[in-house]
């Protein structure tokens, strides 16, 4: 309990004076800063704002489509996905098949009949406008959306840096949303997407992956990529859960930590050829809107917004990310575009930073367009430069360029606000080595797209899928060495197709029609047949996805024919989950499975055949239903292009389970929840004259896995019983592998505040690490736990942690721990 008489120290600061005090999150360095200012200094001021545009590759060339003819009824479909209304669709639909592929024939979506093929081509007159006259600074995108090969990107980027030095004398910064391995280049390498990685708990692989991916980037000149992306999931119905590392904020703190590491290199002023600069998004609280639909507001108290939401991006910024994207939305009533507060004070002065901001896709726009707190287009901008923007993607348009010089003339934007974008964007470059080396693709990069890239990707997929039950230890199956071999009966929309392997930002935007770049790849299928023997696998999906329709569109079912095929099989194992989207066409209005999926399982289980579900799927579709029914479960998230072989290999168990959850799985609508809920959520009964339940109701915790082995924890113990605010604890545990086979486990710290002035959450992870350990191993895994981590925002705002007592807890095990003396902290960030 709280003491009743508390001893309080309250570290007094000025917000100012504080800004000053703290060291720049990136060191400075004086000889690099003096090229900046000397470049500025040179500029004039068309120049300065063209720096501060960034445009979409498409408006520099032309997209060919060979053998085309307009589907009517896919072009209807497309645009009902995309929200367009009734009179836009039917005022689109009387225009010929030129003027429809005019308008619509750039963009990464199927309105054909038959097979057809696009080719791009770069319009070397119009880029040599854009960059001479308009001093276009940033470029942005792949053609239509759909990846091109490494060569092409040599090549077009070797042009764009080309024009640049010769009429600017500044390199252009190219971005790609290279956010899963090199999601925009050909026979590159794709590791799982961020909520695998997540999973893994393991941030050496966050960071490897990341070292790769900046690899095989600048093997196609490719120097800056929109990634790591740190927004919280802690939504289930939002389309981006899969974008980020999971619901907790250190998980996500510590995995963006390693891979701007990865990304970057070790000095994140002098980035060499084999990295490149980061751009960590969306910041921040995009991941929580409160309809769980894309780019709508959210809603967050500011206890939530400091400790959870703006942690990861903290941890960014003294990483070193050389920049930031911003969140498209707006958080309790305002746009963070337009927010001096959130950009300015918290993130540059706060923290020092001195990286650049870049808006999402066309956002200023959205100030006036959607958010109704600017007047016009030339007053969003206003707004946002003011507020801390220095780099707009504005990707249609240089209208830009034009507003913006006519609000510098008016007074409205003053100069060193300009100067100070400029600057940023300038010291970016710089770090980048982009003035002495523009281009960076060729000799050099033979290790694109290799066998050992391959491995470390197939690696980080075993690692993250997650046993979530194994009922009689059905798994692992029987394979053609351990006779006799199990016949399979492999089932389910998302058993042989790779889409749903990859997701979205593979290869195209939504992930969708781009089989023909991951053949080479093995379904789930096709790695059944390789590890267990086609003969053993019998494919009959029962349901399928309508390629042609919405991500969640389905065919007619089929279940029939496999609860028929059931027959000839010793067990199911049903692929079942979601196809590839993000963003706004992946928002969804319904939170359950589709009802065909359940239904094919539960005719299956009428059998009496034996289940094994595995969840391919970006969020938690509620399966709560069908769960019973099935023997075993495993959640393989979207796992990319090696999923398949690492499912296959931990199915047979040529792999051992080692992933947990990064997130909270959901065991009903109405029972929405993170790990780290407030006590009070969770109440019984209520005297009176009815009962009350608000039990907090889940299918899977977050942290939750299982493994072929088992772990058994004992012996925790902290240095310090009592401490204060200024104290290190250290934490340790020991860890042994009582099974019979080699396993990995990730170790979590927790920790509990019992008593405190306002509701204390349920439980904080604090740290965490993953140890191999042989059979009969014992491993002593120890954390260094700084006393202030475990501080609260308080109602007045101000970051406490107040005497009295606390649990640390690792596993089943928990330790009592007291605070000796509150401390109260008038600064910012501690």
């Amino acid at each position: 309990m709280k003491r009743t008489f508390l001893t309080i120290i309250i570290t007094c600061a000025v917000t100012g004076v504080w800004a000053q005090l703290r060291k720049p999150a990136i060191p400075r360095d004086e000889k690099l800063e003096a090229k900046v200012e000397k470049t500025l200094s040179k500029m004039s001021l068309d120049e300065k704002i063209g720096q501060m545009l960034e445009l979409n590759l498409d408006v520099m060339g032309k997209m060919t489509v060979e053998n085309a003819k307009v589907d009517r009824d896919k072009v209807r479909s497309v645009l009902q996905q995309y929200g367009r209304s009734s009179k836009d669709i039917d005022d689109l639909l009387k225009m010929s098949d030129e003027q429809i592929i005019e308008r619509l024939g750039s963009f990464p979506v199927d309105i054909y009949k038959g097979e057809t093929r696009r080719v791009w081509k770069l319009n070397e007159n119009m880029l040599d406008t854009l960059i001479s006259k308009w001093k276009v600074g940033s470029i942005l995108n792949a053609p239509g959306t759909r990846a091109p090969s490494v060569e092409q990107w040599q090549q077009w980027i070797g042009v764009i840096q080309e024009k640049s030095m010769k009429y600017l004398g500044i390199p252009d910064i190219y971005g790609l949303d290279h956010n899963h391995g090199v999601t925009y280049t050909q026979g590159g390498t794709l590791f799982p997407q961020p909520i695998n990685i997540g999973a893994t708990f393991n941030t050496e692989l966050a960071k490897t992956g990341a070292e790769i991916t900046a690899y095989e980037s600048r093997a196609g000149n490719c120097p800056w990529v929109y990634n790591p992306v740190v927004d919280l999931s802690r939504d289930p119905r939002w389309p981006r859960v899969w974008e980020s590392f999971g619901e907790d904020a250190i998980v996500n703190a510590q995995m963006v930590e390693a891979e701007i590491k990865g990304y970057q290199g070790d000095d994140p002023n002098h980035i060499d050829k084999y990295h490149v600069g980061t751009s960590t998004k969306h910041y921040f609280a995009y991941g929580a809107p409160w309809s769980g639909k894309d780019r709508t507001p959210a809603y967050l108290s500011p206890q939530m917004i400091r400790e959870k939401y703006f942690e990861p991006f903290k941890a960014a910024a003294l990483a070193g990310t050389l920049t930031m994207m911003v969140n498209s939305g707006s958080v309790n009533g305002v746009p963070v575009h337009a927010s001096y507060e959130y950009l300015t004070k918290w993130l540059k002065e706060d923290l020092q930073w001195d990286g650049f901001l870049v808006t999402d896709w066309a956002d200023i726009n959205n100030l006036f367009s959607r958010e109704h707190v600017a007047k016009d287009k030339k007053d969003a901008i206003r707004m946002a430069i003011n507020a801390g923007i220095d780099m707009s993607m504005d990707p249609y348009s240089v209208e830009f360029c034009i507003l913006l010089k006519e609000l510098v003339n008016e007074g409205k934007v003053p100069m060193s606000r300009i100067d100070d974008a400029v600057r940023r964007i300038l010291r970016a470059k710089y770090r980048l080595g982009l003035f002495e080396k523009p281009t960076t693709g060729g000799k050099g990069y033979e290790k694109f797209g290799s066998q050992e890239h391959a491995d470390k990707a197939l690696q980080a997929a075993e690692e993250s899928m997650v046993l979530l039950k194994n009922k009689d230890n059905i798994l692992p199956l029987k394979t053609n060495s351990q006779q006799p071999t199990a016949k399979i009966l492999l089932t389910g929309p998302n058993a042989n197709q790779m889409r749903c392997l990859h997701g979205g930002w593979s290869y195209t935007w939504q992930g969708s029609k781009a089989e023909d770049l991951s053949e080479k790849y093995n379904t789930i299928y096709e790695a059944l047949c390789n590890k267990f023997g086609k003969e053993n696998i019998i494919l009959e999906q029962g349901v399928t996805y309508n390629e042609n329709g919405a991500y969640y569109d389905e065919l007619e079912p089929q279940i029939d024919k496999a609860v028929t095929a059931a027959a000839q099989a010793d067990v199911i194992i049903a692929a079942i989950g979601e196809n590839s989207y993000t963003e706004t066409p992946g928002n969804l209005s319904d939170l359950w499975l589709s009802e065909n999926q359940r239904n094919l399982v539960k005719e299956l289980a009428k059998t009496g055949k034996p289940i094994v579900l595995v969840l391919n799927e970006g969020r938690p579709r509620l399966v709560s239903d069908i769960e019973p029914l099935a023997a075993a479960v495993v959640d393989v998230f979207i796992p990319g292009n090696y999923g398949g072989d690492a499912l296959a290999n931990l199915l047979a168990g040529d792999a051992n389970f080692s992933g947990k959850m990064p997130y909270t799985y959901p065991r009903e609508i109405n029972s929405l929840n993170t790990y780290d809920y407030k006590v009070s959520e969770e109440v019984g009964t209520m005297a009176g004259a009815y009962n009350y339940d608000a039990k907090v109701s889940l299918m899977w915790p977050f942290g939750y896995g299982l493994s072929y082995t088992t772990f058994e924890y004992s012996n925790l113990r902290v240095d310090k019983k009592d401490f204060t605010a200024d104290d290190v604890l250290t934490v340790s545990v020991d860890v042994k592998n009582a099974g019979s086979r080699v396993g990995k486990e990730a170790v979590l710290l927790y920790t509990s505040d019992l008593i405190a002035s306002i509701v204390p959450d349920n439980k904080r992870l604090r740290d965490f690490t993953k140890v191999e350990l042989q059979p009969g191993e014992t491993k002593t895994v120890t954390f260094t736990l700084p006393a202030k981590s475990m501080a609260f925002v308080g109602a007045d705002g101000r970051w406490t942690l107040e005497e009295g007592d606390f649990l640390l807890k690792v596993s089943g095990l928990s330790i009592p721990v007291i605070c000796t003396q509150t401390k109260v902290w008038d600064t910012p960030n501690i």
